[in-house]
Order: C-alpha cells, then sequence, then structure tokens
C-alpha cells in the first residue's frame, strides 16, 4: 500500500495544554470529514508542569527550541490560512497524507484554494 492523500477541514483546533498527559502545551488539531478524521500535535513538554533533571535526555536550551519551532509552526499556519487567531483555523481546507500505515504522515492547509 502506497500513501494516500485525502481532502478535509480543520474539525477542531486548539491552543493549549495537551498531550502526553496533558503536560505538552502547543497546537492541538483534529483534521478530516463527517467520515474521517486525524489528530496531529505541534507542541512541546510545559516548563511549570515537567520539570529538568539530570536523568532527563534534554536540556532547557532543547526546550527553548521546541518552543520557538511551535510557535513559528503556528504562525505559518495563520499566514497560510491568511487569518490572525487560531480559532479561526477551525473549517480550514486541508490535505492530509496517510502513511502505508494510514497513519498521519503530515497534512498542510490548502492555500491555493482560500
Amino acid at each position: 500500500m502506497e500513501t494516500e492523500k485525502k481532502l478535509g477541514k480543520i474539525l477542531s483546533i486548539k491552543f493549549g495544554l495537551g498531550g502526553y498527559n496533558d503536560c505538552q502545551i502547543g497546537l492541538f488539531v483534529t483534521l478530516g470529514t463527517s467520515e474521517w478524521g486525524v489528530g496531529a500535535q505541534k507542541a512541546s513538554h510545559d516548563h511549570n508542569l515537567i520539570k529538568w533533571s539530570p536523568s532527563c535526555k534534554w536540556n532547557e536550551e532543547d526546550r527553548h527550541h521546541s518552543h520557538v519551532d511551535v510557535m513559528k509552526y503556528v504562525s505559518d499556519l495563520l499566514k497560510d490560512a491568511k487569518v490572525n487567531d487560531v480559532s479561526d483555523l477551525k473549517g480550514k481546507p486541508v490535505e492530509v497524507t496517510l502513511n502505508e500505515s494510514r497513519m498521519l504522515d503530515s497534512w498542510r492547509i490548502l492555500t491555493e484554494v482560500i
């Protein structure tokens, strides 16, 4: 089986705490239609909920870079969708690429129809 591209919309979107044990901060999205859906996120460990310790495989500089990546990602989505608020992304058309296992590989805003 090869990758599969599907057209859909942003069904729900939130910026805040979520992910594993609700200990990440970032963007959490559900993509799809009334017949299928898939979740996506771009997030990093929240500094108030996950403290660094010497046993961590990352450091505070890594967390900082991860936070920056999340904000750049959100900025690019807002630009692509031509909106100023994350909540305004709901309903925007997307193209979703699923891998051979039918898991999310990537997704994008359909800028050509906005």
